[in-house]
């Protein structure tokens, strides 16, 4: 993931949406994988299990570790990590940001913040720093 624009399915970003929206009170969380070509195809739902899941996430291990499974026996790559922020703008939180473990995937996140409007933006997470990435939707 080199470059700063990122390819994602409408589906694929209507499926982020909606899920966020079924929890508007909690973070919800996931993985993304992606196809043999490096488009993004699938959607995993993790169960949030952190202590206040209103203002953080924490990946279900075991779900996350099921989800990784599925991944790989489908042929796919981990693509990204997403999770919403009901009452945030959707940019990481220095939490996001101190606890963000995977490099070179991409960090989604929602924001239910605005009534009414949804925002999805996309970054990659390193050392510490974020780097917003552009986010085109695609026809797939």
């Amino acid at each position: 993931m080199n470059n700063s624009e990122i390819s994602l399915p409408r589906k694929l970003t209507n499926q982020l949406l909606h899920l966020a929206q079924l929890s508007p009170d909690t973070e919800v969380c996931g993985l993304i994988g992606a196809d043999s070509a490096g488009m993004p195809a699938s959607c995993y739902p993790v169960e949030n299990s952190a202590a206040t899941p209103e203002t953080r996430f924490l990946l279900n291990s075991s779900q996350q570790i099921e989800a990784m499974r599925q991944i790989r026996d489908k042929g796919e790559t981990l693509f990204a990590i997403y999770h919403s922020h009901p009452h945030s703008p959707a940019q990481p939180s220095l939490t996001d940001i101190k606890e963000a473990s995977y490099p070179d995937v991409l960090h989604l996140i929602i924001s239910l913040n605005t009534k009414g409007v949804l925002e999805l933006r996309g970054f990659k997470i390193a050392e510490e720093s974020a780097e917003e990435m552009v986010l085109n939707l695609i026809e797939a």
